[in-house]
């Protein structure tokens, strides 16, 4: 069974950082469109970062940018992302979702279906 796990959630102080992990069970992750996504109690689904399967395109949602970077490490077969300057805003479940499509670009990556998904991992900010 394909599967993604994701990890590196936690508990963390305002203004600090967290490296949350996909990691991709018997799929090799590096021929995939991963997209993050976060859901916050009583809150839709969003998209807050994307990076294609050749690594050209990234996109970040508004409220993250420059604040998160997205990163894959194809030894690892695990895509990361890395959360700095967190706020209590960020508080949510993180999935993150594999998309197998050519000529992708992340402009609508939110819009898209995507193949694989995680099963989430919890990420509060609180002091």
């Amino acid at each position: 069974q394909l599967q993604l796990v994701e990890s590196g959630g936690g508990l963390v102080q305002p203004g600090g950082s967290l490296r949350l992990s996909c990691a991709a069970l018997r799929f090799t992750l590096a021929y995939y469109n991963i997209g993050w996504f976060r859901q916050a109690p009583g809150k839709e689904r969003e998209g807050v970062s994307c990076l294609s399967s050749s690594g050209g395109s990234t996109n970040y949602a508004d409220s993250v940018k420059g604040r998160f970077t997205i990163s894959r490490d194809s030894a690892e077969n695990t895509v990361y992302l890395h959360m700095n300057s967190l706020k209590p805003e960020d508080t949510a479940v993180y999935f993150c979702a594999a998309l197998g499509l050519e000529y992708f670009d992340c402009s609508d990556y939110a819009t898209y279906e995507y193949d694989y998904w995680g099963r989430g991992t919890q990420v509060t900010v609180s002091s």
